[in-house]
């Protein structure tokens, strides 16, 4: 465990604040040993994952064993410069849920509003006439 946040560990951090960092604009040819030298100055790693499909390539979850460390290495590396592209650094939002949509449900619905704007249309056009 490291001093990463000063002298003062028991300080408040912002609730969005976590072990867990997201980062993105990695260059593609990224090693992971390249990902612990980069990430590991600033405190002990449990797991780093980068990501190897072709819509997770240049992106990376890096996982630290004590916050203070992970908000020192997003403080530290946000914006800097590994092999000409400048990092990404962000919190890993652990209460995000992607929002689910039930495409038949939101079909019908686009379909009844579509219906009450027209019936709208031909209202004000007979009060024109």
């Amino acid at each position: 465990m490291s001093l990463a946040y000063g002298n003062n560990r028991s300080a408040q951090l912002p609730p969005i604040v976590n072990r867990i960092l997201y980062v993105k604009n990695l260059p593609f040819k990224i090693t992971s040993e390249e990902m612990f030298d980069l990430f590991g100055k600033y405190g002990a790693i449990r797991q780093i994952r980068i990501g190897t499909e072709p819509n997770t390539k240049g992106t990376a979850y890096v996982v630290y064993e004590d916050i203070f460390d992970a908000k020192r290495a997003c403080d530290h590396l946000q914006g800097f410069n590994v092999m000409g592209r400048y990092l990404v650094v962000l919190y890993h939002q652990l209460n995000y849920k992607a929002k689910r949509v039930d495409l038949p449900k939101e079909e019908e619905r686009v379909e009844q509003l579509r219906r009450q704007f027209k019936n709208m249309g031909n209202d004000d056009e007979d009060d024109l006439s």
